[in-house]
């Protein structure tokens, strides 16, 4: 999945050794596959050739948001070479360490100097308690959404992707995902582009579930399990 803006998103390569691993799915999972292969049959042959498998929390927040910063715009590879070089500089991936961290040493690690200022900007939104992650789950997602995209860096597309798999929020519909444009194009519309008009109405009809069926659509993409 990819979204057609400066955030670039490498999600739908798995994302090794992220902290805070979660193993298990979203209490409402077998729910939603349900409701979904009882109202949708495109999806229910989607959910049929992917058993066994579903969305899992992937990683603490703030190393889950520093991570996606520096992902964008550069590919996979380049991605897991600079977080490697991050790890090694910053320690335990942590608001505070990234702000004791150098400047200096942050872009020898292969950072942009905007990157560098974007994860700092992060780190201080943590550190300062603008960002509170415990007051997360007291938050609807467009007031989650509203608080993310305060950081620099952080735009709608990653903060949607961030409520879907670090807060695992089950009614997601990422409307600017590329990924999803195209699963939805290729599944219901023989390839044709769809507006996102037609992805909000086909979207409609997966409500309250719209983060497990666009799980499902990247998976029609890409049978890897997504990590973020």
């Amino acid at each position: 999945m990819c979204q057609a803006t400066a955030e670039c998103c490498h999600s739908l390569t798995p994302l090794p050794e992220l902290q805070g691993r979660g193993t298990e799915a979203p209490e409402y999972w077998v729910k939603a596959k349900r409701a979904l292969t009882r109202e949708d049959p495109v999806l229910a042959a989607i959910i049929r050739n992917h058993p066994g498998i579903s969305l899992v929390c992937r990683g603490e927040p703030f190393y889950t948001l520093a991570r996606s910063i520096v992902g964008q715009q550069i590919s996979v590879q380049a991605a897991a070479t600079v977080w490697r070089r991050f790890e090694v500089a910053v320690g335990r991936v942590s608001p505070g360490n990234v702000l004791r961290a150098s400047n200096a040493a942050l872009l020898t690690c292969g950072l942009s100097r905007r990157k560098s200022e974007y994860i700092i900007d992060l780190a201080s939104h943590f550190d300062t308690g603008a960002l509170d992650p415990d007051a997360w789950p007291t938050l609807d997602d467009d007031e989650v959404i509203a608080e993310l995209t305060t950081v620099r860096g952080i735009g709608r597309w990653t903060a949607e992707m961030f409520l879907i798999f670090n807060l695992l929020r089950p009614d997601v519909l990422p409307l600017a995902d590329i990924g999803l444009q195209r699963a939805v194009a290729l599944q219901y519309f023989s390839g044709r582009q769809i507006s996102a008009r037609t992805l909000t109405r086909l979207g409609n009809r997966w409500a309250p579930w719209r983060s497990v069926a666009t799980w499902y659509l990247w998976r029609s993409l890409d049978p890897e399990p997504v990590a973020y």
